[in-house]
């Protein structure tokens, strides 16, 4: 997978007329690298940096507490290590581009990632080098999937989808959230995940609530429960949310339930290649005006090694849509008017005719039932 995205980042590089790469964000350095440095996106100040020369070259900076894992893990490019307490990050990035004979290049870089200092530091070191914003190109570069990361982002689509799953199936009234919790968790690690991100576990009233994680509030008949997780390998993630009952559904539940599983079919059969983003959110936003329930400004959006990545399906974005993308689609409703939120979403890839789901262990066609 690595090659495959090097070889894409040194074309794009070429046609650009840029000398080089340097990606400084956890997100890039897992995108370029191919892994991710455990602490970088815990500890800011631990700075790590993958350079990627349009020769051929790679070079990866990293804290003297990350060189063993980082070695372990890369077997090709040069290797930077700063001591901690001691180093200046930013000299030694500097050191290294000057090394190469980059101090007077053109260099992409994502400058907006560093800090304000961080910034000041790197461009005094280097006064004659020439940076360009690396930000659009790294984006454009994630929207098309290569064969390899579609292969992992469908093996995790189907991870976190199967964790919901067997979590839903472990629990009843009476059990907790977090019960629920430790039961989706213990089997994203089961299946192979190294992590997780953004766990959602959100019943009865807490379900209108877009973004919180589990709590000690307990599962009683008639709940409504959101029930969303990313796994996530090497630093891509797949993110699934499914929603379910306790028992029998309350009033309104089934019907407006129905509704979001109507606009995921609409919105599937309008997402073939060529396709306007800003068209099909329309598409969507017409259906819940038409039932009268609140939407929200996207319907879907791209993922990759960012829970949400360029392009937006919404009012604010018109991007073609392209085969080789891999998008989060959720239709939601968090606020239907009787007391609870519902929501499906799904990994969906664009091939040459149109979308397939990825996440498709659990069906959403009907909502999922609890017992009670």
């Amino acid at each position: 997978m690595r090659h495959e995205v090097e070889d894409r980042l040194r074309s794009m590089m070429a046609e650009r007329g840029m000398d080089a790469l340097l990606c400084l964000s956890p997100e890039n350095n897992a995108y370029a690298a191919g892994f991710v440095i455990p602490s970088q996106p815990l500890m800011r100040w631990r700075v790590a940096a993958t350079l990627l020369h349009v020769d051929g070259r790679n070079a990866i900076v990293c804290v003297d507490m990350e060189e063993t894992t980082v070695r372990a893990a890369e077997q090709k490019a040069e290797i930077r290590v700063w001591r901690e307490f001691v180093d200046r990050p930013m000299e030694t990035v500097a050191t290294l581009l000057k090394d190469w004979g980059l101090d007077s290049g053109r260099v992409a870089a994502e400058l907006s990632y560093l800090s304000v200092a961080e910034h000041a530091e790197l461009s005094q070191l280097l006064p004659s080098i020439q940076f360009l914003p690396a930000e659009e190109l790294l984006v454009r570069a994630r929207q098309i999937k290569t064969p390899s990361e579609m292969a992992l982002l469908e093996r995790l689509s189907r991870i976190s989808d199967e964790a919901i799953r067997s979590s839903l199936d472990s629990v009843r009234a009476g059990s907790s959230e977090m019960d629920l919790a430790s039961a989706l968790t213990r089997s994203v690690y089961e299946q192979g995940a190294q992590q997780f991100k953004l766990m959602i576990v959100a019943t009865g009233e807490r379900s209108q609530l877009p973004n919180v994680g589990p709590s000690n509030r307990v599962l009683k008949s008639g709940d409504v429960c959101r029930v969303e997780i990313f796994s996530v390998i090497d630093g891509y993630q797949a993110g699934v949310c499914r929603t379910a009952v306790v028992g029998d559904p309350p009033p309104e539940a089934e019907r407006i339930y129905q509704n979001l599983v109507d606009c995921k079919q609409l919105i599937l059969e309008e997402m073939i290649p060529g396709a306007s983003s800003n068209r099909v959110y329309e598409k969507y936003r017409a259906k819940f005006d038409e039932l009268g329930l609140p939407a929200i400004s996207f319907v879907a959006h791209s993922i990759g090694v960012n829970l949400h990545e360029a392009p937006y399906f919404g009012p604010y974005s018109n991007q073609p849509i392209e085969e080789g993308m891999v998008l989060g689609m959720e239709p939601l409703v968090y606020r239907s008017g009787y007391g609870f939120g519902m929501q499906i979403k799904d990994m969906v890839s664009i091939g040459a005719t149109g979308p397939r789901v990825l996440s498709d262990v659990i069906d959403t066609e009907k909502l999922f039932r609890i017992e009670a």
